[in-house]
Formats: C-alpha cells, sequence, structure tokens
C-alpha cells in the first residue's frame, strides 16, 4: 500500500456552507484549531467566491492522523456542516458527497424534510438560529454549529473548541458567548441515524 492510499484511508473532510458575514471561514479557523488540540493533523481552505453580505460562501477543513500534503478544495465531503437554514435551498450543499456521511444542519426541521441523498447516513439537528437569539440577541450560528459537529464526531472536545475560541481574539464578553453558544450546540443537537430508509 502505498503512502498516498494509506493517507486517503485516514482522511476525513468537511465542507461549511453559510453566507457571507455569518462567519463559516472564522468557523472552520477555529475547528481547524480545536482538530490540531485533538492530535490529528489539519489543513483549511477557504473559498469566497463573491464576497458580499449574503451570498453563499464555503470553507472546507481536512484532517487525519497522518501529514496532510493536499491542499486542494474538498469536492467530495463526508462531514457537511451548514450554519444557515435558507442555504439548502440556494445551493447544493450534497454535491459530491461521500457514502455513509453526516449531515450537521442548522434547522428547526425533521431529518425527513431535508431531503437527504442516501449517501447521508446521519444528521445532526440544531435550532441555532433561536440559540443564536437568546445567546447574541442576533442569529449567529457560527460557534453554536461547532458544538454540534463535536456531538457529531467525538473528534474535538470542549477544551479544543476553547481553545481554538480563544485563538480567535474575541473580547472577553465575546469569548464566553462564544463559549456558551458552542456548549449550546453540543447539548442541543440531535443526532438521528438513518436506519432501512427511516431517521431514528
Amino acid at each position: 500500500m502505498t503512502t498516498i492510499e494509506v493517507e486517503q484511508k485516514t482522511t476525513h473532510e468537511v465542507r461549511l456552507h453559510g453566507r457571507g458575514g455569518q462567519g463559516a471561514v472564522l468557523a472552520s479557523k477555529i475547528l481547524a484549531k480545536a482538530i490540531v488540540m485533538s492530535g490529528q493533523h489539519v489543513t483549511a481552505i477557504p473559498a469566497f467566491g463573491f464576497e458580499r453580505r449574503g451570498a453563499p460562501v464555503a470553507a472546507f477543513l481536512r484532517y487525519s492522523d497522518r501529514p496532510l500534503r493536499a491542499v486542494t478544495n474538498i469536492y467530495a465531503p463526508d462531514y457537511i456542516i451548514c450554519i444557515d437554514p435558507s442555504i439548502p435551498k440556494a445551493v447544493d450543499i450534497f454535491a459530491g458527497v461521500q457514502p455513509n456521511s453526516t449531515l450537521i444542519q442548522a434547522t428547526r426541521q425533521s431529518a425527513e424534510s431535508l431531503n437527504c441523498p442516501e449517501q447521508i447516513t446521519r444528521v445532526v439537528l440544531c435550532d441555532a438560529v433561536s440559540i443564536g437569539m437568546e445567546v447574541f440577541r442576533r442569529p449567529i450560528t457560527n460557534t453554536i454549529m461547532l458544538g454540534a459537529f463535536a456531538k457529531a464526531t467525538g473528534i474535538v472536545t470542549m477544551e479544543g473548541l476553547r481553545a481554538g475560541l480563544e485563538s480567535a481574539n474575541f473580547r472577553d464578553a465575546g469569548l464566553e458567548q462564544n463559549l456558551i453558544a458552542v456548549e449550546r450546540g453540543f447539548n442541543e443537537s440531535i443526532v438521528k441515524q438513518r436506519q432501512g430508509g427511516e431517521w431514528v
């Protein structure tokens, strides 16, 4: 087995979807730091496209227990984090998704209503907009969804996410709010698994 084949078998790819101004790229940087804290190797690749506020944006992460050399965009993710409930209507968030993948979605809807392709076998639902309104008094969802990712994967800890948040240089009040947001995202997310065509 070649080194490249080993790397492919031990590598996970994450694609984050959001809108300009919502902090998807910042979330990818915080998550990258947290994953490094877990002992993994990480590359984070932002892809802005048109950077106007409100326009769809994506950011990418690749992590592995082995050193990474690839710095390309991610076209075949096995984790999709969508921090805005309206994005699936504007963008094909499932493009290229691999079999047995996980969707981590900011939504108040049920798993059944998301019309996930069969490659998605696990869905993590988080009413992040409502949480954001309570924590920030604004619909800020990016750090809330990092808590949902932690619950979905177990790859990052709350301590790792704290380190990631601290590296983002929030002011004291902002750091505390975001720590609360991450914890609520973790605690209030609902995990659903596809079994026999049903979400349970």
